[in-house]
């Protein structure tokens, strides 16, 4: 395996300012490690027949930003998020072309807005599973991907890459604690009281929730990845309390804030 070329992966990666940083082996599609498992046209080496590692990067979403949507606060981040890790992906998928190891960057989302999604709900690519076989956390109820830095609050991009490069370990601690506060609190009651990927989200109500708020501006959701108390940003926030999107009586003061957001930039 390539150290100095891994080496060189980091460093260029902390000049960006990205925080998170895995990579995987892309032999670890063929060995999931639960089932049901995506179909293998899904697998990288199935979108680039070149790849041998696919490099996962993380960006986080801001809390206090969040605990505002759905808003136009949010939106923006979220948009801002969007295209720095598309910048970053494409920077360091040169980065190796011109070392001389072919690779490619893979867009954050990968589909044409929410009609695409309300068509069929799924990418051409996962990058919350690469993230998981990247090692960088592992899924929650609210079947998103956990991290212990920022909880579900990430979002993640890919770079596959001809590069063999060595894994990064697996995460085995299982981060979830089971509080069901993203179950309670889904607007849509998308979520079930199971493990993933035994309930899968209901997509059709989730994605009418998302095509909904995107007509009035104000798109995406949020509220599962807000409500989650896992994550060491929760600390960096104050809010250990992860009861204070429940219970206004004790946190006025923040309800005030979010509300005033909400008011102004939507439809």
């Amino acid at each position: 395996m390539n150290e100095d070329l891994l080496k060189a992966i980091r460093r260029r990666c902390r000049k960006m300012e990205i925080p998170l940083l895995g990579v995987a082996g892309v032999d670890r599609w063929a060995d999931p490690p639960f089932q049901p498992w995506m179909p293998e046209e899904f697998y990288p080496q199935s979108i680039f027949p070149q790849a041998k590692s696919v490099i996962v990067i993380g960006l986080p979403v801001s809390l206090p930003v969040l605990e505002t949507a759905p808003s136009i606060y949010y939106r923006e981040l979220y948009n801002t998020i969007n295209s720095l890790l598309d910048q970053y992906t494409y920077r360091l998928a040169n980065f190796l072309n011109e070392k001389g190891y072919p690779s490619v960057f893979v867009p954050r989302d990968g589909y044409f807005g929410i009609k695409a999604l309300q068509k069929s709900p799924v990418a051409f690519f996962s990058h919350r599973h690469a993230a998981l076989l990247a090692g960088l956390g592992n899924f929650g109820t609210n079947n998103m991907l956990l991290t212990p830095q920022f909880g579900p609050r990430v979002r993640f991009s890919s770079v596959l890459t001809a590069a063999e490069l060595a894994s990064s370990p697996l995460m085995k601690e299982e981060l979830c604690t089971r509080c069901m506060r993203c179950v309670r609190m889904c607007p849509v009651q998308a979520l079930a009281e199971q493990d993933y990927p035994q309930a899968l989200t209901d997509k059709k109500s989730c994605t009418a929730r998302s095509a909904e708020l995107n007509s009035r501006g104000i798109s995406p959701c949020g509220i599962c990845i807000k409500v989650c108390p896992i994550g060491e940003d929760r600390k960096l926030y104050g809010r250990e309390d992860a009861s204070i999107y429940s219970r206004k009586d004790r946190f006025p003061d923040e309800h005030r804030a979010w509300e005033h957001v909400q008011r102004y930039g939507g439809l």
